[in-house]
This record gives C-alpha cells, structure tokens and sequence, in this order.
C-alpha cells in the first residue's frame, strides 16, 4: 500500500531531525501532545521513527487547567498515546501565572516549557519534540512584523533549542489534520484556537486569507522562508556583536573607544544586551531605548544620562558606557 502524503509529509521531517541531532538507539525521546492535530500526528510519525531506530518514545501532556474539563482532555490524550504505541505517557499539570503580567497565552507557554524541561530531565529525553507547523511558524513572522519587533522576532520559531526541536516547520497544517484523518486519529479542537479575542487566531482565521486572496498563493511558504533567512543572518550578527562586546567589555563599562567605531546594527545589539543583562526587562525596553543610548556614543555633547526601564540609566564615564542602577 502506497503511503497516504500528508502521512509522508509528517514522517519525513521527523525523520530528518532524529537524525540531524543524532540521537542514538536506547536514547528517549519524549513527545508533546495536546491533542490538536499537529501534535497528535508528530506523536504518531514519532512512534513510527523512532522505534525504527531503538529508541524509547514517552509521550507527554501538559494541563494548564485554564478550561472546564481540562483533566479530562489530557485523560483522553494519554489513551490516544498509549493506543498508538508510546512506551510511556506522562500529564504535567501546571499553574498558569495568569498575574504575571505577560498575558494568557505568554503565561501558558511559559509554564508548559518549564513543565516540559523537568518532564525531560525525569524521563532523560535526549529532546522534546514539539508539534508547530508552517502556519504557526508563518503568523509568527507576520505577527512580528506587525509589531516593529526587528530582525529577532521575524526569524520566527527556532527549528530546535536547548532540549527541544520543532520537526514540523515545514509541514502544512492542512497535512496534520489529513494525517490524522488517514491513520484514524481523532483531534482535539481547541476552543481557544477559534476565540477571536486572541489576536493569533484573528491572524489565523482573517488575515491570512486575505492575504492569500489578495496576493496570491504562498503567503505562508513566503513568510517562513523569510524566517529562514533571517534566522542565519541573525546568527552572524550575534556572532559579531560577542566580539565586539569582548573587545570593549570591562567590569566597570563598555569601552566608548572600541564600541564606538562598530556599525550600527552591532553597537545596536551591544547595547541592548548590556541593558538586559543590567536587568532591564525585555518587554520595556525599547528600540527608542537602544538608540538614545547609542548618542551617549556617536553623538555625544556631555549629555548626563538616559534613563532605561528597570529603572537603570546610561551614562559616559571615564571613557566607558556605564549602565547601572540610578
């Protein structure tokens, strides 16, 4: 029997990645899996490559408790696990800090990664694989865009970091949900993905048609390969940016002399990670930030400081860039 392509198309990519981090025969490898259609069909191309290999699958949910009947969901993944042939299941239940201050979904995913990084550790998964898609991969890159959030935030998703990789990046969702249709798999619709008081799920369900429509076919595949692109670029520039950042750092500052001469794009960097690492919060600081500092070393005409989130303050001293407490 020929195998069914939206099946391939899922096999395929899980395949490629056990086998470009070279995870071994008797290593484990645990699965993340909500019960959407993009989870459940990695879960299942994961017990069908990776037993070919000898390696042990544990296939793991995560109840963030935010819905009625959330216990009773992850009861039913943990079946749909163990029926499709995952050597262990595991449901990690979380608290969702929900006065952070990050937002519901930010908050989510915060506590589902830390869960999944202890799940990991317990089970010594040499990864954790989890089941983003093209389309997932594609509104984050618009949604990024939409926010003038830079060349980090359009690279999108990560194809794999720390304990975890995102095999399915390339893969449609359409072929997800196919996939699971073919091999008998019932998915879970999440309600949260069609609340539109979510702005992914607008972006999903009315922007992107109407990007397809107006522009034509494609717009995914386009926004993702931009992901790409930009992901190496980036890498290269981070390169840089360490060494210009080991060429100027000193425990008292940054030499003004050495950072100075640096191109833009690296003296923008260098100071937005010595902010960060100063302890001003991500999401305050700011590109207005990051270029005020920037006078303190281009333009200097004896300005005293610039005040930063934190509250912190930038200043010239001594011939260094100093950012500290007020």
């Amino acid at each position: 029997m020929t195998l069914h392509p939206s099946v391939a198309a899922v096999r395929l990519p899980v395949r490629r990645t056990l086998a470009r981090l070279e995870v071994r025969a008797g290593e484990t490898v645990a699965v993340a899996c909500s019960g959407g259609a993009d989870s459940l069909a990695l879960a299942s191309a994961t017990v069908f490559e990776a037993h070919k290999l000898g390696l042990r699958v544990v296939g793991v949910t995560v109840d963030h408790g935010l819905q009625p009947g959330s216990a009773a969901q992850a009861d039913r993944v943990v079946a749909q696990l163990a029926a499709m042939g995952v050597d262990e299941t595991l449901t990690a239940r979380v608290a969702v800090d929900a006065a952070s201050g990050m937002g519901p979904e930010a908050a989510a995913r915060e506590a589902r990664y830390a869960v999944l990084e202890e799940v990991a550790d317990h089970v010594r998964a040499r990864l954790v694989l989890l089941g983003h898609t093209l389309d997932d991969q594609a509104e984050t890159v618009l949604l990024g865009l939409t926010r003038g959030s830079g060349g980090r935030s359009l690279q999108g998703m990560r194809p794999a970091f720390g304990v975890f990789a995102r095999p399915l990046l390339g893969v449609r969702r359409a072929d997800t949900v196919t996939a699971c249709l073919v091999e008998g798999l019932e998915a879970w619709d999440d309600p949260h993905n069609s609340d539109p008081g979510y702005t992914r799920v607008r972006v999903r369900d009315r922007v992107m048609p109407v990007l397809e429509s107006e522009l034509g076919p494609g717009i995914a595949e386009a926004l993702a390969r931009t992901a790409d692109q930009l992901r190496e670029d980036t890498a290269l520039l981070d390169l840089l940016t360490d060494r210009a950042l080991a060429d100027a750092g000193s425990a008292e500052g940054l030499d003004v002399a050495a950072l100075a001469p640096q191109p833009p794009s690296i003296r923008h960097r260098a100071i937005h990670r010595a902010a960060l690492d100063a302890g001003s919060p991500p999401s305050e600081l700011t590109r207005d930030h990051v270029l005020a500092v920037d006078e303190l070393l281009v333009g200097w005409r004896g300005q005293k400081w610039i005040d930063l989130p934190g509250p912190l303050r930038a200043l010239r001293r001594d011939g260094l860039l100093v950012i500290e407490a007020p």
